[in-house]
């Protein structure tokens, strides 16, 4: 049940730091927001704004004309003066697997083509105001990343090395544990050459992948002697992906305290390296270093999350933050459907100075759902192939 937990959770967190992004941000230029919903439909909870008060529902089954059907089972007007409303319906959905914002005048995946181009609908907004309410879902997803980032980075420290050449930790089946090598041995000196740190060491491992190296290790008392051959590694560089040695050791780590400002650095580089970590990654999928089979959907997410929690708050936090910034990364993407598609129509319309018909726009939409949907089953098959391999 962790797992499942867990999932949910993290899904929850991660989608309705998202939505409520377009929520304030349409507030804030004046559009009107119809629905502001955490979870899928249907309802099961829901609070309208309205003149005088508050309309609150709660859904459930009810038979209506001898038909069970999904309706209020309680409707209650909460009287507060003569204040005006929204008209934003609040709803907890009984799916607790998303979210979602309906704005006045958009053409989004519910396809409403009720567009009056009223002061508070989405279609009269400046074009800058568009690209404002559009981008602020993935600017939340950013936010959220480097905050967590950042607390965790004050709550924890920061993580440094020890740069003695001491053998701390050995990968399992990596070429060091299957020479022999054990936690505690200090390399000498690697073909002949004195090592002295942990970086120097490393150097020269990097720089010879798949090469047969000849080291002398100091176990004890004893100096020992073992040649080993590198794997293959592949890590981005400035211009391309480069290949390196690796032996599968690591250093002792330790955490240093810092400051709270220290610790949000910290969280903004972080979170910066993980926008450069997904960019690589597409880079390794552009070279054929990687295919599309290693690519994960929900149940890689959801296992994933329910290993990071029960190891606990720490790992579960930082896969939180890492996957906040692949959601924002996905959604400003060019593609029909996402928020970054939304933003790519409005510039093409400003170029073309003016807007494109309805029906062309409903269209795109439905072509980059469909494209969405194909790489969402595409990633769930793998994920079910991968339970059963």
């Amino acid at each position: 049940m962790t797992t499942f937990y867990a999932f949910i959770i993290l899904l929850g967190v991660l989608v309705t730091i998202h939505e409520f992004g377009h929520f304030i941000a349409a507030r804030s230029v004046g559009i009107r927001v119809e629905r502001f919903s955490v979870g899928v439909p249907p309802r099961l909870f829901s609070i309208t704004s309205i003149d005088g008060g508050f309309l609150l529902n709660i859904f459930f089954f009810k038979l209506i004309n001898g038909k069970l059907k999904w309706h209020p089972i309680v409707s209650k007007k909460i009287k507060k003066g003569n204040r005006i409303g929204s008209n934003t319906e609040y709803v907890i959905a009984l799916l607790p697997l998303g979210g979602y914002v309906k704005m006045a005048g958009m053409i989004d995946e519910s396809m409403d083509t009720n567009i009056t181009y009223k002061s508070d609908e989405f279609q009269s907004k400046t074009l800058f105001q568009k690209i404002w309410v559009l981008s602020a879902g993935v600017l939340m997803n950013t936010i959220l990343a480097i905050i967590v980032f950042s607390l965790l980075g004050f709550y924890n420290g920061i993580p440094k090395t020890n740069d003695e050449p001491i053998v701390f930790e050995l990968q399992e089946n990596m070429p060091a544990e299957k020479a022999g090598v054990l936690p505690g041995d200090r390399i000498i000196s690697i073909n002949s050459e004195g090592i002295s740190t942990w970086s120097d060491m490393t150097k020269i491992i990097h720089s010879n992948p798949n090469n047969l190296l000849s080291f002398k290790i100091k176990r004890g008392m004893d100096i020992l002697d073992f040649d080993i051959k590198t794997s293959e590694y592949a890590v981005p560089s400035k211009s391309a992906i480069d290949t390196i040695g690796i032996i599968g050791i690591a250093p002792e780590v330790y955490y240093e305290d810092i400051s709270f400002m220290k610790a949000f650095s910290n969280g903004v580089s972080q979170t910066i390296s993980s926008f450069g970590l997904i960019i690589y990654s597409i880079q390794m999928l552009g070279s054929g270093s990687a295919s599309i089979s290693d690519l994960g959907g929900p149940i890689m997410i959801a296992q994933l999350a329910g290993q990071t929690a029960e190891a606990g708050i720490t790992p579960f936090l930082t896969f939180m933050a890492l996957l906040s910034v692949n959601l924002a990364f996905l959604n400003i993407l060019p593609i029909p459907g996402l928020d970054g598609g939304h933003i790519f129509i409005h510039l093409i319309e400003a170029i073309l100075r003016r807007p494109l018909k309805i029906k062309t726009r409903i269209v795109i939409q439905q072509i980059g759902m469909a494209l969405l949907l194909m790489l969402m089953v595409t990633v769930i098959m793998q994920d079910i192939t991968r339970l059963f391999n």
